[in-house]
């Protein structure tokens, strides 16, 4: 269990992309990522307009990121591979939906929360099955919700293509795991 927030975040940035505005994404306004809602909310005393979205930039993001779901997530304390795994869904789905993902691949109680209770799970669960089938597992069942969704045949081949390459890089952290 390492901290590999920066890393990370630099393979997350990468599928987010830029400033987006399409009329299919139910986000809406978005860029690196992080849409005007969330901004708004981050910044709660600043009227934000299109052009402070269009010119965010990664420093402007990394905190957001950081407190609002590295941090809900307990990042920190997963082990590596599987914090990228958790922390990419809980950007791309929202971190309750996230956890619970989490929760019922390890057989913990699927309330959302990430807390002592799941840690203690995950801990068990690489113990017994391995950290490269927690990765697998969360993963799979990751790309089953993304299919479930109305959205798919819009979105699918993104998200398909981002939970590949994000197992790969999880799994290619297992090799080097002194990011």
């Amino acid at each position: 269990m390492a901290e590999n927030f920066d890393h990370c975040l630099k393979i997350i940035l990468h599928h987010e992309g830029g400033y987006v505005n399409h009329p299919k994404d139910p986000g809406g306004e978005t860029n690196l990522g992080v849409t005007k809602r969330v901004y708004e909310a981050w910044c709660a005393d600043q009227d934000i307009e299109q052009k402070d979205m269009r010119d965010l930039t990664v420093e402007d993001v990394a905190p957001i990121y950081e407190k609002n779901y590295w941090g809900r997530l307990k990042c920190d304390k997963l082990p590596i591979g599987l914090d990228l795994c958790v922390f990419d869904f809980g950007v791309n789905a929202g971190t309750g939906r996230a956890a619970k993902y989490l929760q019922r691949v390890i057989g913990a109680t699927a309330d959302g929360a990430i807390g002592p209770n799941t840690l203690s799970k995950v801990k068990e669960f690489v113990s017994g099955e391995g950290l490269d089938a927690a990765i697998q597992d969360y993963q799979a069942a990751r790309q089953k919700y993304y299919e479930s969704l109305s959205t798919f045949e819009t979105f699918g081949r993104g998200w398909t293509r981002r939970v590949t390459e994000t197992t790969d890089s999880a799994m290619s952290m297992l090799k080097q795991p002194d990011w």
